[in-house]
Order: C-alpha cells, then sequence, then structure tokens
C-alpha cells in the first residue's frame, strides 16, 4: 500500500471543476483571491469568462454567489474553510441556506493537515457550522476518486451543499467505477466487533486500522461516510447493531461533526457506546502535517489503541 497514488482532494475540485465546465455551460466558479491555493485557476485556464475573483471578500463572493443561483447559474464559491464557513457564514445562512438556493460552497484546506499555515487557517469547526443551516448538504471526501465524483454529483443535485477538501495528498483507494451518492456511506470492511466510521483523509487510515487489528484478533467493520448531511442513518444503524460498538473518526473538533451526528442518531434510535476521535476541543499550531495528524491522533495507530481499549 505504501505505493499507492497520493492526490490532494483540492487538485480533484480543480479538476473536477474544469471537467463539468466543458459539460455544462451553467457551471460558474467564484475565489476569493485563492485561485492558486483551492486549484480553482485550472477552471479559470480554461474557461476566464466564466471565472470571478472576489479579491479577500469572502462575503460579497458568497451573496454574488447567491444572486448568480438566483438567476439560473450553478456557482461553485471557492475559499478557504475557515473563510469559505467562518468568515461568509452570516452570508451564507441568509443569502444561501434561507432562501434554499443552488450554491455549491467548495471549501479547501479543511482541518490540521493545513499543516505550516496554523491555527488560523487549520479549520476544524466548519462541518458544525455548515451542518447547523436547514437544508445544507455537507460533504467530506476521502480521496481523489470520491472528490471528482461528489463535485458531480453536488452540481447535479439542486439546493446548497458545502464541499470540503484537503490540502495534504492523500493514498487513492477508490476504484474508477465507484459509485458516489449523497446521503450514502460504504463498508469497505466487513466486521462483528467494532465499527470504525471515518471520512475524509481519516477513512484511508481506518481502512488501515482495520487491518492491524485484524492482526490483533479484533474484526472491525470499516465504513466510510462522506456525507455528513444527511447521514447514511440506515448504515449507521445497521453496524451499531452488528457490532455493538462504534468508533467515529474525523479531521475535525468531536463537536460538532459526524461524531456528534452518529451520537445524536443513535441516542435517539439505538442506544449504542460511541468513541469519538477528532480534534479533542482545542486549537491547532504551525507544523509538517503529517507531524500534527500523529500528534493530534489522527492517525491509524490511534484507532487500533482507542479500539483494542474498547473491546476490552
Amino acid at each position: 500500500m505504501a505505493d499507492m497514488k497520493k492526490v490532494a482532494t483540492r487538485d480533484s475540485y480543480g479538476a473536477a471543476l474544469a471537467a463539468l465546465g466543458a459539460e455544462h455551460t451553467d457551471l460558474v466558479v467564484l475565489d476569493a483571491d485563492l485561485a492558486g491555493a483551492t486549484k480553482t485557476g485550472v477552471f479559470k485556464k480554461a474557461f476566464p469568462d466564466r471565472h470571478f475573483d472576489f479579491g479577500i471578500a469572502e462575503g460579497n463572493m458568497v451573496a454574488a454567489a447567491a444572486g448568480m443561483a438566483a438567476a439560473g447559474l450553478v456557482p461553485f464559491a471557492s475559499s478557504f474553510a475557515m473563510f469559505a464557513a467562518g468568515r461568509a457564514f452570516e452570508q451564507i445562512r441568509n443569502s444561501i441556506g434561507y432562501p434554499n438556493l443552488n450554491v455549491k460552497i467548495g471549501a479547501t484546506h479543511g482541518g490540521i493537515s493545513v499543516g505550516e499555515d496554523g491555527a488560523s487557517h487549520q479549520c476544524c469547526e466548519d462541518f458544525a457550522l455548515m451542518r447547523s443551516i436547514p437544508g445544507m448538504t455537507v460533504i467530506c471526501p476521502a480521496d481523489d476518486i470520491e472528490a471528482k465524483a461528489a463535485v458531480k454529483a453536488a452540481y447535479e443535485y439542486k439546493g446548497p451543499v458545502y464541499l470540503r477538501f484537503g490540502r495534504l495528498a492523500v493514498p487513492v483507494f477508490h476504484n474508477e467505477d465507484y459509485q458516489f451518492v449523497i446521503g450514502k456511506g460504504e463498508i469497505l470492511r466487513e466486521g462483528t466487533d467494532v465499527a470504525i466510521i471515518a471520512n475524509g483523509l481519516m477513512t484511508y487510515e481506518a481502512i488501515q486500522a482495520g487491518e492491524m487489528l485484524a492482526e490483533a484478533g479484533i474484526n472491525a467493520c470499516v465504513i466510510n461516510m462522506p456525507t455528513i448531511k444527511p447521514l447514511d442513518e440506515e448504515l449507521v444503524l445497521e453496524a451499531a447493531r452488528k457490532c455493538g460498538k462504534v468508533i467515529t473518526c474525523e479531521e475535525h473538533s468531536i463537536i460538532g461533526g459526524l461524531g456528534e451526528a452518529v451520537c445524536g442518531l443513535l441516542s435517539e434510535k439505538l442506544p449504542t457506546p460511541v468513541r469519538r476521535i477528532g480534534v479533542n476541543d482545542e486549537y491547532g499550531h504551525s507544523g509538517p502535517a503529517v507531524a500534527l495528524l500523529k500528534q493530534f491522533g489522527l492517525t491509524a495507530d490511534h484507532i487500533v489503541e482507542v479500539a483494542k481499549d474498547f473491546c476490552k
């Protein structure tokens, strides 16, 4: 597995936009002075008349995207997650969410793996913010193939969508024939001792953890859950019934993200012990991405530690 191809999902975002732009003339892309980093520059090069740079003015960008959607276009408003979800939250809530407009928000540089950019840019609160907006769909793909498929699905979906992409290159483990469906997860490994539900870059860590646990005699069910809202409730409940224990893994605060979505569902419909792996209510700091992921416990090794303790 060490030789697996690695691609940053922000690169997948740029490539997917350019491919879709060639097919759909109603697709427009908005950016806030970050086209190089968000990779929307790929779309800009191919379709300069349909790319709009608003400078460092994310609120204005989102408001303009709302206007474009109201006029029948399909805008993808792009920036770092910290600015797209954080700085522009009020405009997203009131100008996109409230009128339920067909705007797609492409948020790159999510999570601790932003690395050297430090705490000011390491957004670990975006799932929580976007989940709180009525009618907002929230997606965090795990690899290049899933990310491209998610962008396509977001274009085809009618309504507001928040897509989170990463800066760090991650292994591509899906096959080209993978079918992404909004609101659906996938079982990557069958198991009965503990269910590990993950998204984003934590999905591949969960896959590795499942293999390591098998060597230790623990049969883990590994699930990729790219859509945080709406959650695949049927799959979560099935895994909880089968395993009796659930671990959630996300590159996000344990407050308000995938873990809380799973806990909220299970507490109401099938009370089940849950352990949440994520950022533990603290800020990140500058450092190499891989080292930070290890420090914050966002690795296969840590998932294994938690699972072994959980299954005692």
